[in-house]
C-alpha cells in the first residue's frame, strides 16, 4: 500500500493551495516516471523549452482549480 502523503486538499491560504497544486503536479510526474535518473535526463530538455514549461504551468493551474474548489475559494 502506498504511503499517505495527501490527507486533505484543505489549505489555510491561497498561497498554501498553490504550493499544494505544485506538489500535486510534481508527485504526478514522479508516479508517471518513477526513475529519478530518467527524470533528471528529461529535465535538461524541458527546462529550455517554453512550450513544455507552459504545459507544466497548465497542469499546476488545473490542480490549483481543484484545490481552490475544495477550499470553497477561501471564502469565510
Amino acid at each position: 500500500m502506498a504511503e499517505t502523503w495527501l490527507p486533505s486538499l484543505k489549505t489555510a491560504t491561497p498561497q498554501d493551495g498553490f504550493e499544494l497544486a505544485t506538489k500535486l503536479a510534481r508527485v504526478g510526474v514522479k508516479l508517471t516516471q518513477p526513475s529519478a535518473e530518467i527524470r533528471d535526463k528529461l529535465r535538461a530538455a524541458y527546462e529550455q523549452d517554453s512550450t513544455q514549461l507552459i504545459a507544466s504551468s497548465q497542469v499546476i493551474a488545473i490542480h490549483f482549480q481543484t484545490v481552490a474548489a475544495a477550499n470553497n475559494y477561501w471564502r469565510d
